[in-house]
C-alpha cells in the first residue's frame, strides 16, 4: 500500500508520511518513570493522539509498564449525569484495553459505578505499573469533569500499586483553565483547584521547518516526485508548521490537483492553488476553527488583531490564553493569527455576511479592462459611493461592529478580486491592516486605518511607505475610515501625494 499525507485521525507509520512522534516531546518518559501525573495540551489535529499511541506502544514493548490510551469523548455531552458518566468512562477504559494490551493485563468487565474503584481493582491485579493516557479530557463538562478529576486525585496517594502510577490528561487547554469558565456561559466549576497534583503541563508544538521538509522528503523518497525548495518554503510559510495544514496542503497538491501523477513537478503555483482550494473548501479542521468565532472571547481577540488595537492583557488574559490554546493565534508577541491561511480565512468568513449581501451589480467585469487589468482607482471610488450610501445601516446591525469598517472593504475587494488573491498582514497593537491585492500580474498595496486622532494620517503615511519599501512597490493606497461626526463632504476624498519618494493615494471614507 502506498503511503499518503494523512488529514484525518491517527497517523500510522505503515500507511502515512509522518514526523517521528516521540521526538516532538522528549521529557515524557522521565515523568512516567517518576510516577508523576501531567498534562499535554495542543490545538485540535496537532498530533496528540498519534503521539499518545506511539508512546503506549513504546512503553508496552519495553515490558515495564501496562499503558493504554483512552478517549473520554464518549461522556462529553451536556445531559449526561455523573452516574452515567462513570459507567461510560469505565466502559471506555475496558474497550481501550481490549484493543491495546494482552488479555492477562486487561481489567475485568465489571458493573461498578465508580471509576476510582475500577482502576484500583485493575492496578491491584497486576504486577506491572499502569500508565493511563486520557485523551479528549476537556470534552467532559462541568460536574462530570469535576467528579472525574476528584476520583483521580483521591487515588493519587495509592499509586503505584493500587492506582495508575502515571496519568496524562490530554486536551486542548492547559490545566490552569479547568477551574473556571471552561464551558461558555458557565460561571465556574464550583472549585478552585479540582486537580492540583499535576507536576508538569506540556505543549505539543507545531512542526519545525526541518520536520516539514522531512515530511515532504518522505514523499520524494517513496515516489521520486520532488518538492523543490521554494515549494517547501511556501508550504512551511503558509502552515507555519501546523500539522493538519502541512499535510492538507501536500495532499491537496499530490492527490487532488495532480491526481497522483508523480511525473509532474510540484511548482510554487501549485502550492498557491492548493491554498486557495483549501480555503474555499473549508474542511472540518477549518470549520471547527471558524465555529469558535461566535464565542465572545475569541471575537474580542480576533477583532483586535484585525483592527491593530492594543489589548489590556490583565483584563483579557483568559481570552488570550484561550485563543492561543485553540491554535488560532500565535504563541509569540505581537499577537497575530497563527499562520497565513488562518489570517486569510478568518477575516474572509467574518466578511462573508457583507459579501453575500452586496448588490449584484458590483461585479468584477465592471472594474477589469479588455486587457485583463484591474482598475483599482475605479474600484475604490466605487466603494466610496457604496460606503456613503450604505455604511450607516449596514455597520449598525453587523455582528463584528469593532472591525466592521475593515471587513466591509475586504468584502467589496473579495467580490471584485475573485480569482486573484488578497494577502493580509495584521497584528495586535500595530494600529493598521496591511493588504496586498494580487490580480493577474498586478499588485496593489493598501493600508487601512481608523482615524483616532490628528496623527493617524501621518502615521499611516509612514507605515505605508515602509510597507511599500518592503514590497518593492512605487505606490500604494492609504484608506482612512473616519468614524467622527462630520459631513460626508469632509470625509470623502481621493488624492495623490508624494511621501518618501513614494506615490501615496489617499482614500478618505
Amino acid at each position: 500500500m502506498n503511503k499518503f499525507f494523512n488529514t484525518a485521525g491517527l497517523c500510522t507509520p505503515d500507511k502515512h508520511y509522518m514526523v517521528a512522534p516521540l521526538k516532538r516531546l522528549t521529557d515524557i518518559e522521565n515523568l512516567v518513570n517518576n510516577e508523576l501525573y501531567f498534562m499535554i495540551h495542543a490545538p485540535r489535529q496537532s498530533g496528540k493522539t498519534t503521539y499518545l499511541h506511539a508512546l503506549t506502544q513504546k512503553l508496552n514493548s519495553e515490558g515495564k509498564y501496562i499503558a493504554i490510551v483512552v478517549s473520554f469523548e464518549e461522556a462529553g455531552y451536556k445531559s449526561i449525569t455523573v452516574k452515567e458518566a462513570n459507567e461510560a468512562l469505565i466502559d471506555c477504559v475496558y474497550r481501550a484495553a481490549l484493543k491495546q494490551i494482552p488479555a492477562a493485563e486487561r481489567p475485568k468487565e465489571e458493573k461498578t459505578r465508580n471509576l476510582k474503584v475500577y482502576l484500583e481493582k485493575w492496578c491491584e491485579s497486576q504486577e506491572k505499573h499502569i500508565v493511563l493516557l486520557i485523551d479528549e479530557i476537556d470534552s467532559l463538562m462541568d460536574d462530570v469533569l469535576v467528579a472525574m478529576l476528584r476520583q483521580l486525585r483521591d487515588g493519587y496517594q495509592s499509586r503505584p500499586k493500587y492506582f495508575p502510577s502515571s496519568i496524562a490528561l490530554v486536551g486542548l487547554r492547559d490545566i490552569r483553565d479547568y477551574k473556571a469558565k471552561i464551558r461558555e456561559g458557565r460561571e465556574s466549576m464550583g472549585t478552585a483547584s479540582p486537580f492540583n497534583i499535576i507536576s508538569d503541563s506540556l505543549t505539543l508544538e507545531d512542526f519545525t521547518k526541518e520536520e516539514v521538509y522531512d515530511l515532504l522528503e518522505q514523499h520524494t523518497q517513496a515516489t521520486g516526485q520532488e518538492f523543490p525548495i521554494d515549494s517547501k518554503q511556501e508550504i512551511y510559510r503558509l502552515s507555519n508548521g501546523q500539522p493538519w495544514l502541512t499535510n492538507a496542503l501536500a495532499r491537496q497538491i499530490v492527490e487532488k490537483i495532480l491526481k497522483n501523477d508523480h511525473s509532474q513537478n510540484i511548482s510554487l503555483e501549485l502550492v498557491t492553488e492548493a491554498k486557495k482550494q483549501l480555503i474555499l473548501r473549508r474542511d472540518t479542521h477549518l470549520d471547527c476553527l471558524i465555529d469558535k468565532l461566535n464565542e465572545e472571547r475569541v471575537k474580542t481577540i480576533v477583532q483586535a488583531i484585525i483592527n491593530g488595537d492594543n489589548i489590556i492583557f490583565d483584563k483579557l488574559d483568559d481570552a488570550v490564553s484561550y485563543v492561543r490554546d485553540l491554535g488560532i493565534v500565535s504563541q509569540s508577541s505581537p499577537l497575530e493569527f497563527a499562520n497565513p491561511i488562518y489570517a486569510e480565512i478568518i477575516p474572509r468568513v467574518m466578511a462573508s455576511g457583507f459579501q453575500d449581501s452586496l448588490p449584484k451589480e458590483i461585479q468584477q467585469d465592471k472594474f477589469v479592462d479588455q486587457n485583463g487589468l484591474l482598475d483599482m482607482e475605479k474600484l475604490l471610488k466605487s466603494f466610496q459611493v457604496f460606503y456613503q450610501r450604505n455604511s450607516q445601516a449596514w455597520l449598525n446591525r453587523y455582528e463584528y461592529k469593532e472591525s466592521a469598517h475593515h471587513l466591509l472593504l475586504m468584502a467589496f475587494l473579495q467580490r471584485i478580486v475573485n480569482g486573484g488573491e488578497i494577502v493580509r498582514e495584521m497584528a495586535v497593537g500595530n494600529g493598521r491592516l496591511d493588504m496586498l491585492v494580487k490580480f493577474n500580474k498586478q499588485e496593489f498595496a493598501l493600508e487601512i486605518k481608523i482615524k483616532r486622532d490628528n496623527i493617524t494620517i501621518e502615521e499611516g503615511k509612514e507605515q505605508l511607505s515602509n510597507y511599500l519599501d518592503r514590497l518593492g512597490l512605487p505606490e500604494g493606497y492609504l484608506v482612512i475610515f473616519d468614524p467622527g461626526k462630520k459631513k460626508w463632504e469632509q470625509k470623502i476624498y481621493y488624492k495623490d501625494i508624494t511621501y518618501n519618494n513614494k506615490k501615496i493615494i489617499m482614500v478618505g471614507l
